[in-house]
């Protein structure tokens, strides 16, 4: 496959470089030939999240230029995890871990070429790890690290005062001899991460000179964060799962979908493949008419397209019409009726008594707050069920009402609505 030469260009445009080991000399090895690359993902939870993603994606790109990557799943640091401000993780058992690792190579499979003449490579670090003696270990690596610097790391200074282990002070070792290994092994060469890891990879380009004598390269990617500047992850709360069973492709369509105007144009850049004139022209429709949400809409397609398919993206887009009367709730399949009801708000309703009268639902639900509001927003026209206007204030759901058996679809008006699950 041939290099492109304008590779970190674009990834300047698109605002992926957050930091990185020297820039001219990076630029030199990105257009002299394919360069061995690796990224690293420790599995500590059962599914990859946003924070990932954007790794995935910037792998994505580097294969596409030319270049060659080494995905490393983390069977050894997993078991640890890299230290965190906040305290000290839980370890959890090696089976656990074990598991994860599985789930983690599952998910990144479908993103990357595993054949072909750059193909990916998946490695796990238990491998050579797990046979590395206590001795050699503090001979061969920790021997190149002052404490000293140990210490003044960000995450490690934060932590002093509250306590942390040896345990996550030691992390960096690991993963530092990660790099050292895949660069005599397999002559990995850049590194890439999320800028909180900048820390972690240099301390494996500094063990490689040291134990070598080489030069290898590194860059990170910016944080993501909202436009107030927190944090999405998996810690933080409101996770974007990748893992379908965890966040169901509606729910994913629909976080894009809610992008702030502020921030669209950053996620179009760093998460798609869409060119700059697209790009652009897609910030300019948010400026000019940012009624039309032209920019979340191309970006909450694309990416659900990306991670869960075509027909995800499709229902998704369905199930968003339907509920507020667009398109027909008949053509949903049960998984994506289900989601797009609980992400909206469900009132549970019994139906050992028989099934419920409208009324009562549109009160349960919240949509009226009386029984004589209920009763005259049917009267005013205002009530649907199923997208079909109630006329009748006396109207009781028949069998026949029930979507997928088990679920009704209340509105009031033409955006209030709500999901009822007749358990």
């Amino acid at each position: 496959m041939p290099i492109d030469p304008t590779l970190l260009d674009d990834l300047e445009w698109r605002g992926l470089i957050a930091d990185s080991t020297d820039r001219d000399a990076l630029r030199g090895a990105l257009s002299a030939g394919s360069v061995r690359f690796y990224i690293g993902f420790d599995p500590t939870a059962p599914s990859l999240h946003m924070g990932n993603l954007l790794q995935i994606v910037t792998a994505m790109r580097l294969q596409r230029a030319g270049h060659t990557p080494y995905v490393l799943v983390g069977g050894a640091t997993g078991m640890i995890g890299d230290p965190r401000d906040s305290g000290e993780r839980t370890l959890n058992s090696a089976e656990v871990v074990q598991d994860w690792v599985a789930r983690v190579r599952r998910q990144i499979e479908p993103y990357l070429d595993f054949a072909g003449e750059n193909a990916a490579t998946m490695v796990n670090n238990y491998d050579w790890t797990s046979s590395v003696t206590v001795i050699d270990f503090l001979r061969d690596v920790g021997k190149h690290f002052p404490v000293n610097r140990m210490l003044a790391r960000d995450t490690v200074r934060k932590r002093l005062d509250s306590g942390i282990s040896y345990t996550e002070f030691s992390y960096v070792l690991l993963q530092s001899m990660d790099y050292l290994n895949l660069h005599r092994e397999h002559g990995v060469s850049l590194q890439h991460g999320g800028s909180d890891q900048w820390g972690n990879i240099t301390g494996g380009v500094e063990l490689i000179r040291r134990v070598t004598g080489e030069t290898v390269h590194a860059f990170t990617t910016p944080l993501v964060t909202k436009a107030d500047g927190t944090k999405y992850g998996k810690t933080e709360g409101g996770a974007l799962w990748l893992d379908p069973e965890m966040m169901a492709p509606y729910a994913f369509h629909q976080f894009w979908l809610n992008v702030e105007d502020a921030k669209v144009g950053e996620m179009l850049r760093v998460f798609t493949f869409l060119d700059r004139e697209e790009i652009e022209e897609l910030e300019h429709q948010t400026t000019e008419k940012p009624f039309l949400r032209a920019a979340q809409k191309a970006l909450a397609d694309h990416m659900t397209t990306l991670v869960h398919g075509a027909a995800e993206t499709e229902q998704a887009r369905q199930a968003a019409a339907a509920l507020f009367g667009g398109a027909d709730l008949d053509r949903l399949s049960s998984a994506t009726l289900t989601a797009a009801l609980r992400e909206a708000g469900v009132v549970e309703v019994r139906r050992a008594g028989g099934l419920p009268a409208v009324v009562d639902l549109l009160v349960d639900s919240g949509l009226a707050s009386s029984r004589s509001e209920a009763r005259r927003t049917i009267g005013e026209g205002g009530a649907y069920l199923n997208n079909v206007r109630v006329e009748d204030p006396e109207a009781v759901v028949t069998d026949g009402d029930v979507l997928a058996g088990e679920w009704l679809v209340l509105r009031r008006g033409k955006k209030r609505f709500a999901g009822v699950h007749l358990a």
